[in-house]
């Protein structure tokens, strides 16, 4: 159970001698945190089945193993405590806060094996009383921190800002619930939608708000790679290897390394490499091209397609055991038109950025983005931001929508084929499919 930020912060204190726990509970009281006690390991499992401590004391000798036993079982970033296993495929662990070890018997090797499973701190009885003090003290200061950053992350989602996702609607609400379950966990991701959606924009999300955050993120379009390079771009190659590899080359897997390949128009890729991208996601290993020797890989795989991806299974484009492998974690992204008063959000968000761009302040005539509103968009996200920058450039102070616009729209969303061919005049022609893709 989460506690409210105005709640004071929670310690669970694990230690069998009573009269210790007893005095140390007093201590922590002392510094503004509510307390729980517990003897043993199991007894410590009862407490956090009900509640999420901030912090964790716990003795490194217990009747029933080791306090290093425990630190093994904090919770994974995005687990919360009691919740089982989800549709992601995680597992769900308790969650003990920051755990600060405690003994009357500490060596250097239990204080580095402790540190290194990820303890705050390790404190040997009898104690500095200071240096816990201290610690609890940047265990308050990190609380009030986060639940700051979480106020904050969720007045910008209110406000219709997700990381670099914009907008209010409940369709596009629901894209940024799923990427903020998913972005924590480690599971492929499989992102669907019409072009020009924002796939590559959820992709980037996912990313950020990852525990790979500080890796690379790298984008591949694979309708835009040449089938002949395909495999040497994804998985390497050595010298020698075909006629030009003067030397040899880390492929987009290797080059991701920490962080996300970002595969886009997975369905564009030849059926022949798929068999050999799903061996790497299963093995986790490359072997570049011309080589022998294997290559461990530590790389998230989110891919993406503007095809129903079953679809594209039934036709032979998409093979169904890398369907399967992709399609852990499933993320439709919804069309423009189904995304309401976002088309307004969206409008003035792109003429914002425009501005900061150029220095200026320009602002939209009234009226204007009531009118962007009820078109179908066809092109989607990326044709509202083509338009955008059309009518930026041909505007002074005040940006109006081009002569013409909407008048041989079509009153009702159709097919984008459909769409293109009666409203080519209005929305130009469509996207040619050249790799340049950034929604």
């Amino acid at each position: 159970m989460k506690r409210s930020l105005q709640a004071p912060p929670l310690a669970l204190i694990v230690e069998d001698d009573r009269g210790f726990r007893e005095s140390l509970e007093l201590l922590v009281r002392k510094e503004g945190f509510d307390v729980r006690g517990a003897g043993s390991i199991a007894e410590a499992r009862a407490v956090l089945a009900d509640e999420t401590p901030d912090v964790s004391l716990v003795d490194l000798e217990l009747p029933d193993g080791s306090g290093l036993e425990f630190l093994g079982e904090r919770a994974e970033p995005g687990e919360e405590a009691g919740a089982g296993d989800d549709e992601a495929g995680r597992v769900s662990r308790p969650a003990a806060g920051e755990v600060i070890v405690i003994t009357g018997h500490g060596s250097v090797d239990s204080a580095v094996q402790a540190l290194r499973r990820g303890a705050l701190d390790y404190l040997c009885k009898p104690f500095d009383r200071s240096r816990l003090k201290s610690c609890l003290g940047n265990v308050a200061r990190t609380r009030a921190l986060k639940h700051q950053v979480a106020g904050l992350r969720s007045e910008l989602r209110r406000l219709g800002h997700f990381g670099a996702l914009i907008g209010r609607s409940p369709a596009i609400q629901r894209v940024f619930d799923l990427v903020e379950r998913v972005a924590p966990t480690e599971v492929p991701v499989l992102i669907s939608g019409e072009s020009g959606v924002g796939k590559e924009i959820v992709a980037h999300t996912i990313h950020a708000l990852s525990g790979r955050a500080t890796g690379p993120l790298l984008p591949i379009n694979c309708g835009a790679v040449p089938a002949t390079l395909m495999e040497s771009e994804l998985f390497g190659h050595e010298r020698g290897s075909f006629t030009g590899a003067d030397q040899r080359r880390a492929g987009c897997f290797e080059r991701a390394a920490g962080g996300t390949l970002f595969l886009d128009e997975i369905t564009e890729m030849p059926v022949e490499l798929q068999v050999k991208l799903l061996r790497v996601l299963e093995s986790r290993v490359v072997v570049p091209l011309g080589g022998s020797r294997s290559v461990a890989v530590d790389t998230r795989v989110i891919a993406a397609t503007n095809r129903d991806p079953e679809q594209a299974v039934a036709e032979g484009v998409l093979r169904r055991d890398l369907f399967y492998r992709l399609n852990v974690f499933p993320l439709e992204v919804p069309p423009l038109r189904a995304r309401g008063g976002d088309v307004g959000l969206l409008a003035e968000h792109f003429l914002a950025e425009l501005n900061a761009a150029h220095g200026r302040a320009k602002t939209w005539r009234p009226g204007s983005l009531e009118r962007l509103a009820g078109q179908p968009w066809p092109g989607n996200v990326r044709e509202l931001k083509n338009l955008v920058q059309r009518a930026y450039i041909m505007a002074e102070d005040v940006v109006d929508l081009p002569d013409g616009f909407g008048a041989s729209a079509p009153h009702a969303a159709s097919a984008d084929g459909e769409a293109r061919a009666r409203n080519g005049a209005a929305s130009g022609p469509a996207p040619a499919d050249d790799g340049l893709r950034r929604f």
